[in-house]
């Protein structure tokens, strides 16, 4: 779990936030046992307020630089404000993996 700890360490130092659900999904994918390249991130933060999706998403991927260069195949984003959270309590489930080339 070395990947998923450095994203949730960073996630917590950079944005302080409420929630920090940081979930290895890779094992839904078709990779070696154990991989750490696919994560679901479910973050809560103060940080965001004010903010759209996109200036949300290039917060974190500004923090996680070096592990989407080096590490991380995928990583959905679900990015919310206290206000946000509240009304919703939860993020939406990963669609299954279609094998990259399956279409």
């Amino acid at each position: 779990m070395r990947i998923q700890a450095t994203i949730e360490t960073k996630l917590q130092a950079g944005l302080f936030p409420e929630v920090c659900n940081v979930i290895n999904e890779s094992h839904m994918h078709n990779v070696p046992a154990g991989s750490e390249s696919h994560f679901k991130v479910t973050l809560v933060s103060d940080a965001f307020n004010g903010k759209m999706l996109v200036a949300r998403h290039k917060m974190i991927y500004k923090l996680l630089d070096d592990e989407l260069k080096n590490d991380i195949h995928a990583l959905a984003l679900h990015t919310y404000t206290k206000n946000e959270w509240d009304a919703r309590q939860s993020s939406p489930d990963s669609p299954p993996c279609l094998g990259g080339g399956v279409k």
